[in-house]
């Protein structure tokens, strides 16, 4: 059983829709009892502050038990996998994690908001093709960092009408290889209730890292798991 005493994914006031600093969500996370905490904001092409960040989080006086990690997180922009990422910061030393995220569908020419997705639609072949096309968007994008994170992998399925039943074996397994050679850990996220218990089960029968996370946008949530325990557990019972 992955350990609960983490949270790979917690939003700061560097994220324009986050409430909390830096310093309270280390508050929080050692008053809850997590080992290890990853600040991680959000990014896109143009974001010049990281420095800033990065620099914030090193000042930050951290409690004895708590490990601090940072990361940024960046959408997948198209199937060929690029992220939406200042040039030069994924392979930035001073940075933990790139959270990969599917917060739009990776078209073929740019990101789809689901709606458009959702509409296009109208076939099982077109469902079929969709799920593909996320899948080898999500295992590209995994090769453009040198530490990746999937962030809510399948997140954006609901969103465009689908289940994780759409998602074969053979996807998992490329998504489960790609991760295994790209060093890239994978989260079961609090926030989104993802992947599902038979993603993470066949993610780790395959060697994958997986890790936890809130997805916190407020301090109160940081460290807190109410859907992550039940996934964790029917993954280890199948």
């Amino acid at each position: 059983m992955i350990s609960l005493a983490q949270d790979h994914h917690v939003h700061s006031s560097f994220s324009d829709d986050a409430v909390s600093t830096l310093a309270e969500n280390v508050a929080a996370a050692s008053a809850r009892g997590v080992a290890v905490l990853r600040l991680v904001d959000h990014v896109r092409v143009s974001t010049t502050w990281v420095p800033q960040m990065l620099e914030a989080v090193a000042g930050l006086t951290v409690p004895d038990g708590l490990s601090v990690e940072t990361g940024v997180e960046a959408k997948i922009l198209d199937a060929s996998g690029a992220l939406d990422l200042p040039p030069g910061l994924a392979t930035h030393p001073g940075l933990g994690r790139v959270l990969i995220a599917d917060h739009q569908f990776p078209g073929p020419d740019g990101p789809l908001s689901p709606r458009v997705v959702r509409e296009s639609l109208t076939t099982p072949e077109r469902a079929r093709d969709a799920v593909d096309t996320l899948v080898g968007a999500t295992v590209a994008a995994m090769s453009r960092v040198d530490r990746g994170q999937l962030a809510h992998l399948f997140s954006i399925l609901p969103k465009i009408g689908l289940t994780e039943d759409a998602v074969t074996d053979e996807h998992l397994a490329a998504i489960a290889s790609a991760a295994v050679g790209t060093g890239t850990l994978i989260e079961v996220n609090e926030k989104w209730a993802c992947p599902s218990p038979r993603a993470v089960r066949a993610l780790a029968d395959a060697g994958a890292h997986l890790v936890v996370s809130t997805d916190s946008h407020d301090s109160a949530d940081v460290g807190v798991y109410s859907r992550v325990p039940g996934i964790l557990q029917a993954a280890q019972d199948r």
